[in-house]
């Protein structure tokens, strides 16, 4: 069962993490509102092109490898969704391959966060990829 929205402050960044580790989703998610984002979660694919359409959040962080659909298929269909167009979205992937990054860029990804993420670093990363007006 994901958590309700966070009661962080409804001025700040509200990202949305789609991930079906729990302790990822919940590491990523303690992290960002610590850092006083707010958040919303996904264990799915489905569900997460269902909560994007719903609470459009500032940014999207998607893992690649989900249950039900690549990270790739997820990102393409909240790219074509009326509602989810051009919202930013981080990919983030415990895969090293070389080629990964540009692939993912060319994909539409707005880039790329490494797994496991860096606690210290991560809410300054993830802002780098909001809309500047909502940095």
């Amino acid at each position: 069962m994901t958590p309700p929205p966070s009661t962080a402050g409804a001025g700040e960044l509200l990202v949305l993490i789609i991930d079906d580790n729990d302790r990822n989703r919940k590491l990523a998610r303690d992290v960002l509102e610590a850092a006083g984002l707010r958040t919303i979660e996904a264990a799915s694919g489905r569900d997460g092109v269902a909560r994007a359409a719903e609470r459009r959040p500032d940014l999207i962080l998607l893992d690649l490898r989900l249950p039900d659909m690549d990270g790739t298929d997820v990102a393409r269909t909240l790219q074509d969704g009326a509602a989810t167009t051009g919202i930013p979205i981080v990919a983030l992937s415990a895969l090293h391959q070389a080629d990964i990054e540009e692939r993912l860029l060319t994909a539409g990804f707005a880039g790329v966060l490494a797994k496991p993420i860096d606690v210290r670093m991560f809410p300054e990363q993830v802002r780098s990829f909001c809309p500047p007006a909502r940095r």
